[in-house]
C-alpha cells in the first residue's frame, strides 16, 4: 500500500473503527490514491482565520441579468458593493438539482448551467475565499447514482440503504414530518424501500459501504481544487444509520467528519470545516470534538432565536445567561455566527434555553408579521414547531412598523451577531432587508421559500440606490458596522471574551486581541427606552466610541437611546 506521511495511520485508524478489516484496507488504496491525485493538482496555502473574514452567503442565482451566467452577476454585483468589505463568499449549492433550491443534488461535479460554469466559480474564488456545500447526506433520486442503484449496476448496489417497511423505526430522529423510508420502482419493475431523512427527493446515502465514502471523498477534494476552502457539511449529524439507534450523532458520525478532516488536510491543510447540525445547542457544539480533530467551525444555531426572543420582548437575561456558557475546546476552533440564513430560524437549538410558552410567543409573533411556522415529527408521533419560516426582519418587526424603528432593530440585531465570538455569516437578504416573499411560498408550496426570493439586479440596485429608503438606509449602515468590525484586532475569532450582566434591557460583550493588547466592550440596548449604564471597574478611560468618532468618554456612566449600540475603545 502506498504511503503518505504519519497521517496515514491515523486515516487507517479511523477506517478500521468503520469497517471491518479487509473493507478498511481496501477503502484506505483507494483513499491514498485519491490524496495523491489531488496533491499534484492542489496548491495548499497556509491562511489563519482573523477579524478580517466576514462571509456572504447567498444562491448562485440570486442576482440575475438577461443573457448573462448568474453567478458572473453575483460577483460583478459584489465587487461594486461590498469589496473590501466581505472577503469571503458561501454560495449555496450551485450543482444541478431537482429540488430544495440546490440542496437535491443531482450531480457533485458540475456546476448548473443555468447559472453558469466552473469557469464562474473559480474567478470567485481567485478574488473571495470560497464556501461551498458538502451536501453528503443525500443525493437526489435523479442522479447517475441512484438510476444506476434502480438499474442494478453493481457497482451501486450498496449506494443507498434499503430498509423492511416493517421495521420499527420509531427510535429515528425526524427533522420533517415526511416519511422516513420511501418507495421506488426499479428497472425490473420491483418496489424498494429506500430511506429518505428529508424528501422523497433526497435519498440518504449508505457509509457503511467504502465506496460511498470514497466518490463523496473525491467530489469534496475536487471543490478544493476549483479553490474552495471552506467547506459546509450539510445536515451531518444524520449522516450514519445505525436501526434500533436514535440516526442522529452517532459515534461513527464523528469519526466519519474526523476522517474527512485527516484527508482534505493531506492536501490541504488551510481547508476549514463547518459543520451544519440545527439540533439543540448541547448536541451541536459536540461537533467541535477535541478541538483539533473535527470541525474548525460551528454554526452558533441557538444566536438566531435567541437575538429575535430578547428583542421582541426588551430582555436580554436570557441571552445573556446562555452566552455565558459558551466555551471553546481549544483556541483553533470558534463559532460561525449569523441571524438568518437560506433554511429559516431554528427552534430544536433553543430547547432547554427558552420554555416551551416563550418558544410559542415568538411563534405567534412571527405568525402575525407575516411569516410561518414549520412542523416536525416526534418519536411519538405529535408534531412540534421545529423552524419560523419569516425574513429576519419581518420577524423582527410588523411590516407596518415606522421604518426607523425597523432598520433600528434589524441593525441592532446585526450588531449583536458581528460582536460575538467567532466569524460572522451574513445571508444576502439580510443586508439588503428584503421582506417575507409570499408570492414564492404560494407558488413553491414550501415555507422556506418566504425567505429565498432571487433578483434581477437592475430592479435591486435602484432599491438600494433610493436615497432614505428602508433598504438604502440598512445596506449603507450595515456595510459601515462590519467596515468598522474587520478593522479591530479584539474581534479576532480566537481572541479572548466575556459577557457581561449590566441589566436586563442590554446585552453586553467584552473581547480582547489574541495578544492581550486591544479591547472592545460592545454595548447594545435591546429595548425602546432610555437605558443608563455603569461601566465595569476594569475599564480604562478615555473610551472612544467606534460607531460614533465624536463620542469620547471618560465617565463610568453611559446613557443609551432606545436600540442605540456602542462599541467602546479604550487604552489597556
Amino acid at each position: 500500500m502506498k504511503h503518505i506521511t504519519d497521517k496515514n495511520h491515523t486515516i487507517n485508524k479511523r477506517l478500521q473503527r468503520l469497517y471491518p478489516p479487509e473493507i478498511a484496507e481496501r477503502a484506505a488504496d483507494s483513499i491514498v490514491d485519491l490524496v495523491f491525485k489531488y496533491k499534484a493538482r492542489i496548491q495548499s496555502k497556509e491562511y489563519q482565520l482573523s477579524e478580517k473574514d466576514i462571509v456572504l452567503i447567498t444562491y448562485g442565482d440570486q442576482v440575475n441579468k438577461d443573457y448573462e451566467p448568474s453567478l458572473h452577476t453575483l460577483k460583478m454585483f459584489v465587487d461594486r458593493h461590498l469589496k473590501g468589505v466581505i472577503n469571503s463568499i458561501h454560495i449555496l449549492p450551485f450543482y444541478p438539482y431537482s429540488s430544495d433550491d440546490g440542496f437535491s443534488v443531482v450531480n457533485y461535479s458540475a456546476v448548473d448551467p443555468r447559472m453558469g460554469s466552473w469557469r464562474e466559480i473559480e474567478q470567485i474564488s481567485g478574488d473571495y475565499r470560497l464556501m461551498v456545500d458538502g451536501v453528503i447526506n443525500h443525493i437526489s433520486q435523479f442522479s447517475d447514482w441512484f438510476k444506476a442503484f434502480l438499474a442494478g449496476d453493481p457497482y451501486f448496489k450498496d449506494f443507498f440503504i434499503e430498509v423492511d417497511p416493517s421495521i420499527d423505526l420509531s427510535k429515528v430522529v425526524r427533522p420533517r414530518a415526511l416519511p422516513l423510508i420511501s418507495e421506488y420502482v426499479d428497472d425490473t419493475g420491483k418496489t424498494r424501500h429506500v430511506w429518505t431523512t428529508f424528501s422523497k427527493d433526497q435519498v440518504d446515502l449508505n457509509y457503511q459501504s467504502h465506496r460511498v465514502l470514497r466518490n463523496v471523498l473525491e467530489a469534496l477534494l475536487y471543490y478544493v481544487e476549483k479553490g474552495a476552502t471552506l467547506i459546509r457539511l450539510d445536515a451531518i449529524a444524520f449522516v450514519w444509520k445505525e436501526i434500533g439507534t436514535e440516526c442522529v450523532h452517532l459515534h461513527e458520525t464523528h469519526e466519519l467528519i474526523q476522517l474527512i478532516r485527516e484527508v482534505l488536510h493531506e492536501v490541504a491543510p488551510e481547508v476549514i470545516i463547518i459543520t451544519e447540525t440545527n439540533v439543540p445547542h448541547h448536541e451541536n457544539v459536540s461537533y467541535f470534538g477535541s478541538g483539533d480533530d473535527e470541525a474548525q467551525m460551528v454554526y452558533n444555531f441557538a444566536l438566531p432565536p435567541l437575538l429575535l426572543h430578547s428583542i421582541l420582548t426588551s430582555n436580554t437575561k436570557t441571552i445573556t445567561e446562555w452566552a455565558k456558557t459558551l466555551t471553546l475546546p481549544s483556541d483553533k476552533v470558534c463559532f460561525f455566527n449569523f441571524t438568518a440564513s437560506h433554511d429559516g430560524i431554528g427552534l430544536r437549538p433553543i430547547k432547554g434555553i427558552l420554555t416551551d410558552k416563550e418558544v410559542a410567543y415568538i411563534g405567534e409573533t412571527v405568525n402575525s408579521h407575516g411569516g410561518l411556522v414549520s412542523y416536525r415529527t416526534e418519536p411519538d408521533g405529535s408534531k412540534s414547531p421545529y423552524e419560523l419560516n419569516c425574513s429576519y426582519i419581518d420577524a423582527l418587526t410588523h411590516p407596518g412598523e415606522k421604518n426607523e424603528v425597523r432598520y433600528k432593530r434589524m441593525l441592532l440585531a446585526q450588531a449583536s451577531m458581528l460582536v460575538m465570538p467567532g466569524v460572522p455569516g451574513i445571508y444576502f437578504h439580510s443586508l439588503v432587508g428584503s421582506r417575507n416573499y409570499l408570492d414564492g411560498v404560494k407558488h413553491s408550496g414550501i415555507n422556506r421559500t418566504i425567505n429565498r426570493e432571487k433578483y434581477h439586479i437592475d430592479w435591486l440596485e435602484k432599491e438600494l440606490a433610493k436615497e432614505g429608503s428602508l433598504a438604502n438606509t440598512l445596506f449603507v449602515k450595515f456595510k459601515e458596522l462590519i467596515a468598522i468590525r474587520i478593522n479591530q484586532a479584539a474581534f479576532n475569532p480566537f481572541g479572548k471574551f466575556e459577557f457581561l450582566d449590566l441589566g436586563e434591557q442590554l446585552f453586553v460583550v467584552d473581547q480582547y486581541s489574541v495578544d492581550g493588547k486591544e479591547r472592545v466592550l460592545a454595548v447594545h440596548n435591546f429595548s425602546d427606552e432610555v437605558v443608563d449604564c455603569v461601566l465595569p471597574e476594569t475599564i480604562t478611560f478615555p473610551l472612544k466610541d467606534l460607531l460614533n468618532s465624536e463620542t469620547s468618554l471618560a465617565t463610568a456612566t453611559i446613557t443609551l437611546q432606545p436600540y442605540q449600540m456602542m462599541w467602546l475603545k479604550g487604552e489597556l
